[in-house]
């Protein structure tokens, strides 16, 4: 089985910084992309930056400039360095994890449990 544990998340007021962290263990051949997504209540969803194997790095509009996601591969580990936070920041923040678990076999999606964010004004 695979586990992605998110950890980093909590109350921080605006402008300011937090650093999440999502480790990904168990039985584990090789990690494509990585990714952060949020969902805020009562909203879809949504991206907020991935990191291929070989460090290529997307975001989303809102964040750029803003956080920076990188990755461990020794660790099996990606983070968001979350920079001049605002209020509107605030959501369940979740990674993901493409991965295969042998040897050419499938590529198949993960999902940690998710982190809560909360950027006060």
């Amino acid at each position: 089985q695979v586990q992605l544990v998110e950890s980093g998340g909590g109350l921080v007021q605006a402008g300011g910084s937090l650093r999440l962290s999502c480790a990904a263990s168990g039985s584990i051949f090789s990690i494509n992309d990585m990714g952060w997504y949020r969902q805020a209540p009562g909203k879809q969803r949504e991206l907020v930056a991935t990191i291929t194997s070989l460090g290529s790095t997307t975001y989303a509009d809102s964040v750029k400039g803003r956080f920076t996601i990188s990755r461990d591969n020794a660790k099996n580990t990606v983070y968001l360095q979350m920079n001049s936070a605002k209020p509107e920041d605030t959501a369940v923040y979740y990674c993901n994890a493409h991965l295969r678990q042998i040897l050419r076999g499938p590529m198949y999606s993960y999902w940690g449990q998710g982190t809560q964010v909360t950027v006060s004004s």
